[in-house]
């Protein structure tokens, strides 16, 4: 167990008026916002010693304190799952993840996950920051979408890969088949993604009503271009700029090409016999965070898809 992390900030001009939960994620870039609202709501995040909301409006010269309680050895169990590496070192190591995998333990899903496989093959050597029961991840991609994912073995990797995420220059190029024939060969899709209001399970684009309103959801950027057409469907790669959840399937759907395979935002009946989107992460670039050499990696594309093309 590691020890006790104390930080302290002063407010400066710059940042007057910001929500502090915003705040904090500028000045602390390794963790993510939903942790620090867990550190404010749990007190050991406060302001000039007091307890507050995230949504309290810093001021200059407020004194932010934050306690980073110590790593906790995961309550999880390591369990020996054979994983498609893609590179690795001392400091990160990127996975090709099968469809049906879960990324990290959640409600449900406590063993068999990408998370368990890892602590086995690590040896419990995965950064800390993200919490007990994502230790490593940095991100993630959904239980049915396939390739590559990116997991750190240390703090300081964690907080150099978040770091590369926030400020976008993770090269992060998906290919999907998508219904419908697009005409034109490349295009980006700009909207703001958010939980659907109607359905909180799922996301959706939603309307830009302005800083106040409540509903508004975060700048969400994809660019795409074809690389087949089909009688029915299009073959295509998609590159993030931004990495909201379920950006591509919902900007896709928006835009009128859904996904083939996806059930929540594409149509119900698929022609083929498909366990959830055909979605595959493959290539994933990013700066080593040791080395500051970039390194890209290529997750081969699973059989099925493959089989889906040859059919196609």
């Amino acid at each position: 167990m590691s020890e006790l992390k104390e930080f302290d900030f002063i407010v400066t001009e710059q940042s007057e008026g910001e929500r502090l939960d915003k705040c904090v994620d500028s000045l602390m870039e390794h963790l993510s916002r939903s942790y620090i609202q867990k550190l404010i709501s749990e007190g050991d995040l406060t302001v000039n010693g007091l307890s507050v909301k995230a949504s309290y409006r810093v001021r200059t010269d407020d004194n932010i304190r934050i306690i980073l309680p110590a790593a906790i050895t995961p309550d999880i169990l390591a369990e020996d799952i054979p994983l498609d590496i893609l590179y690795e070192d001392n400091d990160v190591i990127v996975v090709n993840k099968p469809k049906g995998m879960v990324v990290h333990p959640a409600a449900g899903h406590y063993s068999g996950t990408l998370v368990n496989a890892l602590l086995f093959h690590c040896n419990q050597n995965l950064s800390g920051i993200n919490g007990v029961l994502r230790p490593g991840i940095v991100h993630r991609i959904d239980k049915d979408t396939t390739g590559s994912v990116i997991v750190c073995k240390n703090d300081f990797a964690h907080a150099s890969i978040a770091s590369q995420l926030k400020e976008h220059t993770i090269v992060r190029k998906y290919h999907a088949i998508v219904h419908g024939v697009i005409k034109e060969e490349e295009g980006t899709i700009r909207t703001l993604i958010g939980r659907d209001p109607s359905n909180r399970k799922k996301m959706a684009v939603l309307p830009d009503t302005g800083t106040g309103s409540t509903v508004r959801g975060k700048t969400a950027i994809t660019h795409y271009k074809v690389i087949a057409r089909f009688d029915r469907f299009t073959y295509i790669e998609c590159q993030l700029e931004t990495g909201r959840t379920h950006q591509i399937r919902v900007h896709m759907s928006c835009y009128g090409h859904p996904l083939l395979g996806d059930y929540v935002y594409g149509p119900k009946n698929c022609p083929y016999s498909l366990t959830g989107q055909t979605l595959h992460a493959k290539i994933l670039g990013f700066f080593h965070p040791s080395t500051q050499k970039y390194i890209e990696t290529d997750a081969p594309l699973p059989e099925y898809f493959n089989h889906l093309l040859n059919i196609l």
